[in-house]
């Protein structure tokens, strides 16, 4: 929203659009004045726009919403869905992704694709390459996950960790520390021992018995299932466990839904960059004028819808233009899809400086994204610049 029109988004000219196109596919860098007098006279300005608005998507099925995945049968209910009932189909859709998916990495491993994102109908993983996120090496992030398919990567030698399981526990042992300095914490079997000696006292130890392993391996397993689907179900992969890891969702049954309306349907692909099956995409943006009142009287308040896959560069790109074309004074609202706000957890890095300036995003974005995230759990829900200044809230 702002006090300023967004006239400078509506009805691009042919050539402006073509522009923009042209620009997103050569990466070309866009550096506008602090502020521009007439916006909707800057050619520059609105197709810069224009390049900010694509992304690239895996499969194309125009008939079907394909993010997000999660949640989403009751949007692709009663539409057409061919494969759903055909497995020569559902084969060749199968393999078709999986050549786009393995394209999307190899651009990623050579620093030509900043990141992607996999979305299934269960989970979400975040592709990284090296130098993003405060990371020397390429990682992928999934969430949310369960416990079948945390012992499904194990079984196929895959290494991760679960880096808010772990902080959990951090917190708790310096918790305990902290109240009692001088007794060491209990094992486990301390634990369980310290449980039954009051039976021992009452004289019927003999009549109860001690958990055996299976009881308190089946007590640690259902503590690992109370977490499943959850936040702290954050699964992190790194290095050359990411290959291992593309290898495994390739050949992953269960990574496409066997029944329902997502039936057959192969995960969506999101990328800021072309890959190999990939097909180029527009968010969709709509400005709306309306009057407000203000103490006695009406004012009028523009705005600004997006809509679509927002993904964080052209977010990141998006206000480099707002800041310019409505003179510093702006605020924006997001909707962000849940189960992927956990993305912004720092993984304990620091900023690693990579060379990445082929990735096709600007020095600035790329800037950005190279720095350990700092929202935690959260995602921005609220975003205002007053003066060239931001305030923003989580």
């Amino acid at each position: 929203m702002s006090s300023q029109p967004f006239t400078w988004t509506e009805h691009l000219k042919a050539q402006e659009e073509a522009q923009g196109f042209a620009q997103h596919c050569r990466a070309v860098e866009t550096n506008l004045p602090q502020s521009l007098q007439e916006p909707k006279l800057s050619t520059e300005l609105r197709c810069a726009f224009q390049q900010s608005l694509i992304y690239w998507l895996h499969p194309s099925l125009p008939w079907l919403q394909l993010f997000p995945r999660i949640g989403a049968d009751r949007k692709i209910v009663g539409k057409a869905s061919p494969w759903s009932q055909d497995e020569d189909l559902q084969q060749v859709l199968l393999s078709d992704w999986s050549v786009s998916f393995t394209s999307l990495y190899n651009l990623l491993k050579a620093k030509l694709c900043p990141y992607f994102y996999v979305c299934t109908y269960q989970f979400t993983v975040l592709f990284r390459a090296a130098g993003l996120a405060g990371s020397d090496v390429i990682t992928a992030v999934i969430s949310p996950t369960t416990r079948g398919l945390r012992e499904a990567m194990r079984n196929e030698g895959i290494e991760f960790s679960l880096p808010l399981v772990e902080e959990s526990k951090k917190g708790t042992n310096s918790l305990e520390v902290g109240n009692s300095m001088e007794e060491p914490a209990p094992s486990d079997d301390d634990d369980d021992d310290d449980g039954f000696s009051w039976l021992e006292e009452m004289g019927v130890q003999d009549k109860v018995k001690k958990p055996d392993a299976i009881s308190i391996k089946l007590r640690k397993d259902n503590h690992e299932v109370q977490m499943d689907h959850k936040p702290q179900s954050l699964a992190l992969v790194k290095g050359t466990n990411t290959f291992t890891l593309l290898n495994f969702l390739i050949n992953c049954k269960s990574l496409v839904a066997v029944a329902g309306p997502q039936a057959g349907l192969p995960p969506t692909l999101l990328s800021p960059v072309a890959f190999r099956g990939g097909t180029m995409q527009t968010l969709k943006a709509r400005s709306i004028n309306a009057k407000a009142r203000v103490r006695l009287a009406y004012e009028n308040i523009f705005s600004l819808e997006i809509v679509g896959p927002v993904m964080p560069h052209s977010l990141h790109a998006l206000t480099m233009l707002l800041k310019a074309a409505q003179r510093g004074a702006f605020s924006g609202v997001f909707y962000t899809h849940e189960p992927t706000a956990v993305f912004n957890t720092d993984l304990g890095g620091e900023t690693v400086h990579k060379d990445l300036p082929m990735s096709g995003l600007h020095p600035k974005t790329l800037d950005q994204l190279s720095q350990p995230p700092t929202l935690k759990k959260s995602s921005i829900r609220f975003l205002e610049m007053k003066d060239y200044a931001y305030t923003w809230k989580s």
